[in-house]
């Protein structure tokens, strides 16, 4: 999951028109045909009761592994999926994408001077370069910590409090909000110091910077992420650090001098060539028209990429998979794609919005999963309020698995479909019980244990009558 204001806005759900049961009563109501409300129901109950995205997450994790744009795992995911995805019945067409190649190095910090010290000691500091980032000399750097806790504490400074320093911004993940079910209000909050703290740093004369991680949990791990070099500010180390190591250095700095050495050698190589898995499960009236369910396929190197976003991609399989083995005909083409390089650019998105321009009014929606895989309880989508209406009876199946609720919202909803929400296309993601994502988000500890099973059957049932619904309306939804 990369950092946009996309993605934030996606997480926040704030958005504001909300549709239950209720509101939708006070409507006219919109019928779908017997035969399409038997339908959406068998393949509710078949994907609830199935393992197979289960399965599928299983091997992309733990036998793959971590996927980051341009590794050998990453292409790997590529192959297999598209052969998983032929043998599901679909057409399959891979789109080239050239992505990002950054490989992480070394990542090393240790304090070397601190108030209280005993002789001939240093104190490790955990942390993680972020995603792109430059890197320290071979040797590493040494100099002293500054902390501050927002951009305009940095501005108070000024140069002279800065140059030639390592600032930690220091901004805390409110996990108050995350635990009302707020959690993308308050990643974002925290997540603008990991993008952004490096260039206002170097503006200023720092020699690198921290970030505290953009994260709840603890456990002392870091959260990586990409970063967002600025074109008018010099490019310096960047890192994060746990939340206990923040903690630790506003302790340590509020009492006197502290001084860190830190080594970051991370490379970023020529970008490498890769790939959208793009599987089409064919229409049988309008094979023209496209309904798009998909997840991100690249992942951060820390853990398994789990949560974010292996889940998403195979619950967008699942979907083809259930109405193969049910033996059901969509009459519009259900489209499966493996978006590569979210994380760290955005390229697939990007790549297959410009290769399909010509073609996005028969683009009819755009499905993506990505924040991880807790209990869905609805979904949201940037469409028209006539469409909500249209989906009304959807809500009244998907009710049976507490997933009713609908919101509106005022952007896209997933990052990768962003680049066709431009283009009008109707974009939609399941809205999911984000409470404890941000426990694992980008760490080492996005591994396939934090999935329940029945969890993400339940997301792969959500998108399934969604997408199936939309395929086999009447009538194409409005824009």
């Amino acid at each position: 999951m990369k950092i946009s204001k996309h993605l934030t806005s996606r997480l926040a759900i704030i958005l504001c028109t909300t549709f239950t049961l209720s509101a939708f009563a006070q409507q006219q109501p919109y019928e779908y045909p017997p035969t399409l409300l038997d339908e959406l129901k068998q393949l509710q109950k078949a994907t609830l009761a199935s393992d197979y995205a289960y399965q599928q997450l299983a091997h992309l994790t733990n036998n793959i592994g971590p996927r980051l744009s341009g590794s050998l795992q990453a292409q790997a995911a590529v192959e297999y999926v598209a052969a998983e995805m032929r043998k599901a019945g679909c057409e399959v067409t891979l789109e080239k994408v050239m992505v990002p190649h950054w490989v992480r190095g070394i990542e090393t910090g240790e304090l070397v001077q601190f108030p209280g010290q005993a002789a001939k000691t240093t104190q490790k500091i955990v942390l993680t370069a972020l995603g792109g980032s430059v890197a320290t000399p071979a040797e590493g750097l040494t100099a002293e910590v500054i902390v501050v806790e927002n951009f305009a504490q940095l501005k108070a400074l000024g140069r002279d409090k800065v140059q030639g320093k390592i600032v930690l911004f220091n901004a805390i993940f409110d996990e108050r909000l995350a635990a009302q079910g707020e959690a993308g209000v308050a990643y974002g909050q925290a997540v603008a110091y990991r993008g952004g703290g490096a260039s206002a740093a170097a503006r200023l004369g720092a020699v690198a910077a921290l970030n505290r991680s953009a994260g709840t949990g603890g456990m002392r791990m870091p959260h990586t992420g990409a970063l967002n070099y600025a074109p008018d500010a010099p490019q310096i180390p960047a890192a994060a650090v746990t939340a206990e190591d923040a903690d630790l250095l506003a302790y340590l700095s509020a009492q006197g001098n502290v001084q860190m050495h830190l080594t970051l050698t991370p490379q970023t190589l020529p970008d490498a060539e890769s790939y959208n898995v793009i599987a089409d499960l064919k229409g049988t009236e309008h094979p023209e028209q496209i309904i798009i369910v998909s997840g991100h396929l690249d992942s951060w190197d820390l853990g398994t990429g789990a949560i974010d976003d292996g889940a998403g991609v195979v619950v967008a399989m699942a979907v083809v998979n259930a109405i193969k083995q049910l033996g059901l005909k969509p009459r519009r083409t259900i489209r499966v794609i493996a978006w590569m390089n979210e994380e760290n650019g955005l390229r697939g998105g990007r790549t297959y919005a410009k290769d399909y321009a010509a073609q996005t009014a028969n683009h009819l929606a755009a499905i993506e999963s990505d924040l991880g895989a807790g209990h869905p309880i609805g979904f949201t989508g940037h469409v028209s309020a006539n469409t909500l209406t249209m989906l009304q009876p959807l809500a009244q199946v998907l009710r049976s698995q507490g997933a009713s609720i609908v919101r509106r919202v005022d952007e896209s909803p997933g990052a990768d479909i962003s680049p066709l929400d431009a283009l009008g296309v109707p974009t939609f993601a399941p809205m999911q019980d984000s409470r404890t994502y941000f426990h694992y988000h980008h760490t080492p500890g996005d591994t396939l244990d934090k999935v329940k099973p029945q969890e993400l059957a339940e997301n792969a049932a959500l998108m399934t009558v969604l997408a199936y619904t939309i395929a086999n309306l009447p009538e194409a939804l409005s824009r």
